[in-house]
């Protein structure tokens, strides 16, 4: 769905779930006053029983000058827009309205069309608004209050920005221009005396493994900030390295992960511990995710929540090799030599991009990778749009470089971003055409259960790799072992010829 389609009316009513958090209050702010700016007559409002009563959102309602209104009745308008929600959904007030749309991040069945647009990859309903506006070319940061409201609704609804699962996300982040100052504020009121009591009950009813070193904790319901603030604190413990705090909801069970050592990123067992039934991710370090009630009981109706989360943790720990390029393989007996396609892939010298010796960061769907520009550093464009480091002198061995600009679009396009000067900067803009080198080739097999690989380019962070990917090392440099998805090996790999 574009915004813009939506001009063709004039009486618009932006209405948010019942109770609304932070997310839905900035989602809604940020599309009214994309409608005010087009001369619409707009309302922003809220139904169900309660007020809205929660400090900080009082606080950020006022210091922004949110314009939102409690009805309890409403005139069928000439076009309701549900954000943060869907319409007819149990924690929406149903009002009567002569064309709906709706913008959102909630998984319920539905799916885009022209009148939604329904994300449910993305961590929050800001995240969406924000790139609706962009694709509209409405700059959020002309209007700072706008801007700080987006980043407040993505800051709450990710746990402190600690579960972000899409570049989206993490682009948002970098490019609003916000009042750091009220997020500030925001935060010191963002919870009461009696969530802190919540906090405090739920830590001393804890369960351990003491074989894992995890925790499973379970607190009564509260404002998911609070379970990672639980989660933060439990993990200070000496003997714990993974926690999960967990709690229900009317419709689900909101998880908070955290973990402290390198073999478990709280991302992937987040995503391990919803998968089939909800969603999750987030960070190495910090995740969230959501589990659907009805999902669960469809698919577990025999077996309560907590003993399922241990028993899921279990599978995780049993589910994957690990792999340390520094330490090489100690057997390759299995692995076959293959051969890259000639096809027609990107390259970017890092020093096209800035200075020798400068840090930056290079964003793809795949997550962040950490580099310095140096003349021996290129960047390579794959098939998908996925990126990777190479040394040049392993460039100039498999491919045949140019200086034609390679101009491949791709669904989210790689970024850069300056760590001197916090700007992001467009990899397609430098990159330049290159064609693999008849007879390079690679060592690789199938992996038939997940793996995680560190490394030579990073120690601290891994590549995570699910049965069909191919788990590849490089005919040149035994150590240099990596990951490539099986969509991606099959189209740009082929079976040598013996």
């Amino acid at each position: 769905m574009k915004l813009s389609t939506l001009d063709k009316f004039n009486e618009i009513v932006i209405q948010m779930h019942d109770n609304p958090d932070a997310d839905a209050v900035g989602s809604g702010y940020a599309i009214y006053k994309y409608f005010k700016s087009k001369g619409k007559n707009v309302r922003l409002v809220y139904g169900g029983k309660m007020k809205i009563k929660k400090s900080n959102m009082l606080l950020m309602i006022e210091e922004l000058g949110i314009p939102v209104e409690h009805v309890k009745e409403l005139e069928p308008p000439e076009l309701l827009i549900t954000v943060d929600c869907q319409y007819g959904e149990g924690n929406v007030q149903q009002f009567e309205a002569k064309d709906v749309a709706m913008i959102d991040h909630h998984n319920t069945g539905r799916v885009s069309d022209e009148m939604a647009e329904i994300r449910s990859h993305i961590v929050s309903c800001s995240t969406v608004c924000y790139d609706l506006l962009r694709n509209e070319g409405f700059d959020v940061n002309e209007d700072i209050t706008v801007a700080t409201a987006l980043y407040y609704g993505l800051f709450m609804d990710s746990n402190e920005l600690s579960e972000m699962r899409h570049p989206l996300d993490r682009d948002m982040v970098d490019e609003l221009v916000i009042n750091r100052a009220l997020i500030n504020r925001f935060t010191h009121a963002n919870f009461t005396l009696q969530e802190l009591e919540t906090a405090g009950i739920a830590m001393v009813r804890y369960n351990y493994d003491e074989n894992k070193r995890v925790s499973i904790i379970r607190s009564k319901p509260c404002d998911p900030n609070i379970l990672g603030i639980i989660g933060d604190f439990v993990l200070q413990v000496d003997s714990i390295d993974v926690s999960i705090i967990f709690n229900e909801t009317p419709d689900g069970y909101k998880l908070s992960v955290r973990s402290c050592v390198i073999e478990v990123g709280a991302n992937d067992l987040a995503e391990f511990l919803t998968e089939g039934i909800g969603n999750g991710g987030g960070h190495l370090d910090k995740a969230g995710g959501f589990i659907n009630k009805n999902k669960f009981i469809e698919k577990y109706d025999d077996q309560g929540i907590e003993s399922y989360l241990f028993g899921r943790v279990d599978e995780y720990y049993e589910s994957y090799d690990i792999v340390y390029a520094k330490m090489g393989l100690s057997d390759c007996s299995e692995f076959e030599e293959y051969e890259k396609l000639p096809y027609t892939y990107g390259y970017v010298r890092t020093t096209d991009l800035f200075e020798v010796g400068t840090e930056f960061r290079v964003r793809t769907l795949e997550g962040d990778v950490y580099l310095r520009s140096d003349e021996d550093i290129y960047l390579m464009i794959g098939y998908f749009g996925e990126v990777y480091a190479i040394e040049r002198h392993n460039f100039k061995k498999k491919y045949q470089e140019s200086e034609e600009p390679f101009l491949k679009k791709f669904d989210y396009e790689p970024s850069v971003m300056n760590f001197a000067d916090s700007k992001m900067y467009s990899i397609m803009k430098y990159a330049k055409k290159c064609v693999c080198e008849a007879g390079t080739s690679i060592f690789a097999k199938q992996v038939n259960k997940p793996v995680k690989v560190f490394t030579k380019w990073e120690y601290d962070r891994y590549m995570y790799g699910v049965p069909g990917d191919y788990l590849c090392y490089s005919a040149d440099d035994k150590n240099d072992i990596y990951l490539i998805k099986e969509e991606v090996f099959n189209k740009t790999y082929k079976l040598k010829e013996k």
